[in-house]
């Protein structure tokens, strides 16, 4: 009896188109993982701006309504003549009635600074810059009267609308802002940056219920 053994294997063509049809499969694959880890990246990048967007406006309202606040009657207790600009917002109040605006807390400076190189909402408490969020490109203050007005006399404001314009932290390939953003009134325009950071801006109107009372 004779026993034939097949030792018949795989022809170099065979090899080559299973190769070439693992290395469409493995492309495919890596090629998705990679649009998965972009599209993740991005929308952390924008849940951290958003995140940022809405603790600085959050500080900002809630400190702004207070401005004036002086339940001792003393006087220059307020907006901060000389020091309300569009850009730029200094104010006091005297939180605990003890007469003066010289505690921590009491004489507050909001404005735009750059450190690291990375460009941050600042908050001077009276002169030392802290951050109170970082990647906040724009900030810009509306003054307005009892009438919703712009004003620009010191003694009219009642109200102030806050807008901030936030970025995310990092450039996203293949795409470019184009866009614009507007404050809650539409007196003020932002961009077009025409660069790869998406943005988002937030506006805000506080009612400083202390200004004004007593004049």
């Amino acid at each position: 009896m004779t026993v034939r053994a097949n030792f018949r294997g795989f022809t170099l063509v065979e090899i080559l188109v299973a190769m070439v049809i693992s290395g469409v499969v493995l492309s495919g694959i890596y090629s998705t993982y990679q649009s998965q880890q972009r599209s993740y990246i991005l929308q952390e990048e924008i849940a951290m701006m958003q995140q940022n967007l809405r603790a600085a406006m959050y500080l900002i309202t809630r400190e702004l309504r207070m401005a004036g606040f002086n339940p001792s009657g003393s006087t220059g207790v307020g907006i901060v003549s000389g020091e309300w600009t569009n850009t730029s917002l200094r104010f006091t109040k005297d939180e605990n009635g003890d007469g003066d605006v010289t505690d921590s807390g009491e004489d507050l400076t909001y404005s735009l600074y750059t450190s690291g190189g990375i460009q941050k909402l600042g908050r001077k408490n009276p002169t030392t810059n802290q951050p109170v969020a970082q990647n906040i490109q724009e900030l810009w203050f509306v003054y307005l009267d009892a009438n919703n007005n712009v004003t620009a006399t010191l003694s009219d404001i009642r109200s102030i609308e806050v807008t901030l314009v936030a970025r995310t932290g990092r450039t996203t390939n293949d795409y470019v802002n184009t866009l614009t953003y507007s404050n809650k009134s539409g007196t003020k325009t932002f961009g077009p940056y025409n660069d790869g950071y998406h943005r988002s801006v937030l506006s805000e109107q506080v009612n400083c219920r202390n200004l004004g009372l007593g004049t």
